[in-house]
């Protein structure tokens, strides 16, 4: 059997649309700043991308082209006009580096407590988590925000091109290679541009540097050749967390919303870095967490927000699905933790 790849959340394979839009922008390739003609047919071709983003995502507020999710969260997280920033104690890493200390807690379920007042705050609060799935009350978080006159940044690198966007949000980071685009490429969508400092260069004086045009067409023929596959997606993964429930697996936040391409799961008794080295040598492809933090030995600090003992947080694995998960790969991940799991159980014994 080949290879089964279960690690979605991390990045997603390249859709053959957006490998033609990226071919077809390096066979036209000129600066998009350039004043002459090759550059001024590349302008356009970038200004027809961002366009197709917008509304591919469904985004009428203004949108400025990064190179990833990560920088599209520095730049909001750096340059927004806030008295200080405030973060949940789940956001990815790329946000924990910039804030530091800063962060809001979390109840069992993931769930930001409520915000308190401090002044003209930036609050951080993912969309989805990139561990657990775990999806926000977007409309109290929005409320909450308004009424205390603060900012909203939303990393959505998990859920653009999948879910509908918090509309409400005054920045949302996106990333081209999470929904089948290539990597090197992402967008900050901005409610008002005056809420965020310029520092001159490129992209209206937001993001200085030359524009991957290969990259912003690759990502809006992406976002275009989406198709409907979440509640397929959601399908496989309930029979997949049956199965492990019944096999003696720990569902995390299995009675809250989340996203259906994300589930995380604990196999008592058996530390998540032996589970990845049994399920490669099986073929097969999951992760411990974020892909960004996967090689730590410490453990998941969404898990410990939570309120997971460390021991039991060290032994939960992630699985993340894509548009060409398939029922038989799934049926043989159970079958792979079945085995490890009665392994573990005649041990203990």
């Amino acid at each position: 059997m080949a290879r089964i790849y279960l690690d979605h959340a991390a990045t997603t394979p390249l859709l053959p649309q957006a490998r033609d839009a990226m071919a077809e922008a390096l066979r036209n390739w000129a600066n998009p700043s350039s004043p002459h003609t090759e550059g001024r047919a590349a302008r356009a071709m970038l200004e027809d991308a961002r366009a197709r983003v917008k509304a591919a995502l469904g985004w009428s507020g203004e949108l400025i082209f990064t190179s990833g999710a990560s920088e599209a969260l520095a730049i909001a997280l750096l340059r927004a006009k806030a008295d200080d920033v405030k973060a949940s104690a789940v956001e990815h890493d790329a946000v924990r580096r910039i804030v530091g200390d800063g962060r809001l807690p979390v109840g069992a379920d993931g769930l930001v407590q409520p915000l308190v007042d401090g002044g003209r705050m930036l609050f951080a609060i993912q969309h989805a988590n990139n561990e657990t799935g775990v999806l926000q009350d977007c409309g109290r978080i929005a409320r909450r925000v308004k009424e205390l006159g603060g900012l909203w940044l939303a990393d959505c690198a998990q859920t653009a091109g999948k879910i509908a966007l918090p509309e409400e949000a005054d920045f949302i980071a996106v990333s081209a290679h999470k929904l089948g685009g290539p990597p090197g490429v992402g967008a900050l969508l901005v409610r008002d541009l005056a809420t965020l400092d310029a520092p001159g260069g490129q992209e209206k004086g937001y993001r200085p540097g030359t524009e991957n045009l290969p990259g912003a067409m690759a990502f809006a023929a992406a976002l275009e050749a989406r198709r409907e596959w979440l509640g397929r997606a959601a399908e496989l993964r309930d029979h997949l967390e049956k199965a492990l429930a019944a096999a003696g697996g720990v569902v995390v936040a299995g009675n809250g919303q989340r996203i259906p391409t994300i589930g995380a799961y604990r196999m008592p008794g058996v530390p998540a870095a032996a589970q990845l080295i049994r399920f490669d040598l099986a073929g097969i492809a999951v992760s411990a967490g974020s892909a960004c933090s996967s090689g730590s030995v410490k453990p998941s600090h969404v898990l410990m927000a939570m309120g997971w003992p460390e021991d039991e947080a060290r032994e939960v694995i992630r699985v993340s699905f894509g548009s060409s998960t398939t029922r038989a790969e799934i049926y043989e991940f159970i079958r792979v933790w079945t085995a490890m799991a009665a392994d573990a159980g005649q041990r203990a014994a």
